[in-house]
Protein backbone atom coordinates (compact mmCIF):
# COMPACT_ATOMS: atom_id res chain seq x y z
CA UNK A 1 0.00 0.00 0.00
CA UNK A 2 1.40 3.38 -0.96
CA UNK A 3 1.11 6.32 1.39
CA UNK A 4 -0.45 9.66 0.56
CA UNK A 5 0.05 12.97 2.30
CA UNK A 6 -2.55 15.07 4.08
CA UNK A 7 -3.03 17.42 1.13
CA UNK A 8 -3.91 14.43 -1.10
CA UNK A 9 -6.54 13.25 1.39
CA UNK A 10 -7.94 16.77 1.78
CA UNK A 11 -8.78 16.81 -1.95
CA UNK A 12 -11.26 13.94 -1.52
CA UNK A 13 -14.69 15.40 -0.74
CA UNK A 14 -16.71 12.75 1.14
CA UNK A 15 -20.23 13.68 2.18
CA UNK A 16 -23.25 12.12 3.85
CA UNK A 17 -26.39 11.78 1.77
CA UNK A 18 -29.74 10.02 1.94
CA UNK A 19 -30.89 7.59 -0.75
CA UNK A 20 -34.21 8.88 -2.11
CA UNK A 21 -34.67 6.62 -5.14
CA UNK A 22 -33.44 3.20 -6.28
CA UNK A 23 -33.82 1.63 -9.72
CA UNK A 24 -32.68 -1.71 -11.07
CA UNK A 25 -29.83 -1.36 -13.58
CA UNK A 26 -30.13 -4.26 -16.05
CA UNK A 27 -27.64 -2.71 -18.52
CA UNK A 28 -24.77 -2.81 -16.01
CA UNK A 29 -22.19 -5.57 -16.62
CA UNK A 30 -22.41 -6.71 -12.98
CA UNK A 31 -25.66 -6.59 -10.98
CA UNK A 32 -26.16 -3.03 -9.76
CA UNK A 33 -28.68 -0.39 -8.77
CA UNK A 34 -29.03 3.19 -9.89
CA UNK A 35 -29.20 5.31 -6.75
CA UNK A 36 -30.43 8.87 -6.40
CA UNK A 37 -28.89 10.49 -3.32
CA UNK A 38 -29.81 13.78 -1.63
CA UNK A 39 -26.73 15.68 -0.40
CA UNK A 40 -28.62 18.66 1.02
CA UNK A 41 -27.17 21.98 -0.16
CA UNK A 42 -24.90 20.12 -2.61
CA UNK A 43 -27.99 18.87 -4.42
CA UNK A 44 -29.07 15.50 -5.70
CA UNK A 45 -26.58 13.16 -7.37
CA UNK A 46 -26.87 9.77 -9.07
CA UNK A 47 -24.63 6.76 -8.55
CA UNK A 48 -24.34 3.23 -9.88
CA UNK A 49 -23.72 0.78 -7.04
CA UNK A 50 -22.94 -2.95 -7.15
CA UNK A 51 -24.69 -3.65 -3.86
CA UNK A 52 -27.46 -6.04 -4.90
CA UNK A 53 -26.23 -8.96 -2.78
CA UNK A 54 -26.59 -7.25 0.61
CA UNK A 55 -29.35 -4.75 -0.16
CA UNK A 56 -32.80 -4.65 -1.72
CA UNK A 57 -34.29 -1.41 -3.04
CA UNK A 58 -36.59 -1.27 0.00
CA UNK A 59 -33.53 -1.52 2.31
CA UNK A 60 -31.93 1.47 0.63
CA UNK A 61 -34.70 4.08 0.57
CA UNK A 62 -34.03 6.52 3.41
CA UNK A 63 -30.61 5.02 4.20
CA UNK A 64 -27.81 7.48 4.82
CA UNK A 65 -24.60 6.70 2.94
CA UNK A 66 -21.11 8.16 2.54
CA UNK A 67 -19.99 9.11 -0.96
CA UNK A 68 -17.16 10.89 -2.76
CA UNK A 69 -18.84 13.80 -4.52
CA UNK A 70 -15.94 15.46 -6.34
CA UNK A 71 -14.94 12.78 -8.87
CA UNK A 72 -15.75 13.56 -12.49
CA UNK A 73 -18.98 11.97 -13.72
CA UNK A 74 -18.56 8.51 -15.23
CA UNK A 75 -20.73 6.91 -17.90
CA UNK A 76 -21.79 3.35 -17.08
CA UNK A 77 -23.84 1.88 -19.94
CA UNK A 78 -26.55 4.50 -20.57
CA UNK A 79 -26.29 6.01 -17.06
CA UNK A 80 -24.14 8.90 -15.83
CA UNK A 81 -22.78 8.23 -12.33
CA UNK A 82 -22.09 11.52 -10.50
CA UNK A 83 -20.68 10.29 -7.18
CA UNK A 84 -19.05 7.20 -5.68
CA UNK A 85 -20.97 5.60 -2.82
CA UNK A 86 -18.42 4.03 -0.45
CA UNK A 87 -18.43 0.57 1.03
CA UNK A 88 -16.22 -2.15 2.42
CA UNK A 89 -15.53 -4.89 -0.15
CA UNK A 90 -14.81 -8.48 0.86
CA UNK A 91 -12.66 -10.97 -1.09
CA UNK A 92 -15.73 -12.06 -3.13
CA UNK A 93 -16.49 -8.49 -4.15
CA UNK A 94 -19.53 -8.17 -1.88
CA UNK A 95 -20.03 -4.57 -0.72
CA UNK A 96 -21.20 -3.41 2.70
CA UNK A 97 -22.09 0.27 2.60
CA UNK A 98 -20.42 2.81 4.87
CA UNK A 99 -23.02 4.78 6.77
CA UNK A 100 -23.17 7.08 9.79
CA UNK A 101 -24.14 5.27 12.99
CA UNK A 102 -26.43 8.19 13.94
CA UNK A 103 -28.67 10.27 11.66
CA UNK A 104 -27.01 13.46 10.47
CA UNK A 105 -27.64 16.35 8.11
CA UNK A 106 -27.37 15.60 4.40
CA UNK A 107 -24.24 17.15 2.90
CA UNK A 108 -22.09 16.99 6.02
CA UNK A 109 -18.44 16.52 5.14
CA UNK A 110 -16.62 13.38 6.32
CA UNK A 111 -13.24 14.24 7.82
Amino acid sequence: MSQINWSDFAKVDMRVGTVIEVRDFPKARKPAYQLVVDFGELGIKKSSAQITINYSPADLIGKQVVAVVNFPSKQIADFMSECLVLGAVDDRGVVTLLEPNLPCENGLRVA
